[in-house]
């Protein structure tokens, strides 16, 4: 969903994983990451992986919702829309 701001993205996410990576499901966009849910080490890690896999700042990645839950609203600081549409592709 796009925004005046950026666009908000849900997913859910699955830390101690094997790897990091994104799965498309049939109920959504699941995310594993590596670390550990503790001490906000996996929403640490959520926002680089994604990061690093749009190429865009972590200050652009913002945890709107589910700070502690494993169901996480973002919102993506971004206004390029080739950009949001490749974002977009990858997390819908």
């Amino acid at each position: 969903m796009k925004k005046e701001e950026g666009l908000t993205v849900s997913l859910k996410i699955s830390p101690n994983a094997s790897k990091n990576e994104i799965i498309k499901t049939d109920d959504g966009v699941k995310i594993k990451i590596m670390a550990p849910p503790v001490d906000g080490k996996a929403n640490k890690s959520l926002i680089e992986f994604l990061s690093k896999t749009f190429k865009i700042p972590k200050s652009s990645i913002e945890i709107l919702r589910g700070e502690t839950s494993k169901e996480k609203t973002l919102l993506i600081k971004i206004t390029d829309d080739d950009k949001i549409a490749m974002i977009k592709s990858n997390l819908s």
